[in-house]
């Protein structure tokens, strides 16, 4: 295999004593802990500078090879935005009247959620995330495959939420399924799919959100070996 070591620098990190570590998650998990996605948007617009700044946190997200396999789309013109709730609230019209089991329509009740999104035209802005599958070469027209394209973009999301979180502004991960028409009113390159559509904004006055609980440490981690409780030192 073909070394490529000589394009390399030197890397490290701070090392921090096993207090500091502990509290500085501590204090990020609180902070995250306090994250929740609201449906009811001010309209009050947002600066561009904080959204590009939001996005450029995404983007040090590792992605397969390094290929960065994602488009942030920043859309806050009005007239725009009207075309997608138009077109969102048909295909979710669709999901909610057709495609959807029961189970989910169950499942999506305690959220008081229907095919009706207006948060799409009150919210200022929306962040829609585009994935991109391949690249193409500008001087052959060869198409160069991007790897792990669906895992590095939910990476990416997740940055992207907790850095809008950080800057005090709520955000929403909507997913009406399918979204090929996003790429449509947004004229996107054929190499793109639509990943995700992000409302962002401040909550409405009067915003409510669900009283959810998150599920404990012991319910999402499993620790290799198990640790033993009646073991003593």
């Amino acid at each position: 295999m073909t070394s490529h070591k000589e394009g390399h620098i030197p890397y490290q990190l701070p090392r921090y004593s096993d207090e500091e570590m502990q509290g500085r998650l501590d204090a990020m998990y609180a902070h995250l802990d306090q994250r929740r996605s609201v449906r009811t948007f001010s309209s009050d617009p947002v600066p561009m500078e904080v959204l590009h700044q939001a996005v450029r946190i995404a983007g040090t997200a590792p992605s397969g090879a390094h290929k960065q396999p994602w488009t942030f789309c920043i859309v806050t013109d009005p007239d725009l935005r009207k075309r997608i709730r138009a077109a969102v609230e048909e295909e979710e019209h669709r999901s909610y009247s057709e495609r959807m089991s029961e189970r989910w329509l169950e499942d999506l009740a305690p959220l008081a959620t229907d095919h009706i999104k207006p948060f799409i035209e009150e919210a200022p802005a929306l962040i829609i995330v585009f994935r991109r599958i391949h690249e193409t070469d500008a001087d052959t027209g060869q198409r160069h495959p991007n790897y792990y394209v669906q895992e590095s973009c939910g990476i990416a999301v997740g940055l992207l939420l907790a850095a809008l979180h950080e800057a005090g502004l709520a955000a929403l991960t909507h997913t009406p399924s399918p979204m090929n028409f996003l790429g449509d009113l947004l004229q996107r390159p054929d190499n793109e799919r639509a990943f995700l559509n992000i409302p962002v904004g401040w909550p409405a006055n009067g915003t409510t959100v669900p009283n959810l609980s998150r599920k404990t440490l012991d319910e999402i981690c499993i620790n290799y070996p198990p640790e033993d409780k009646n073991s003593q030192n």
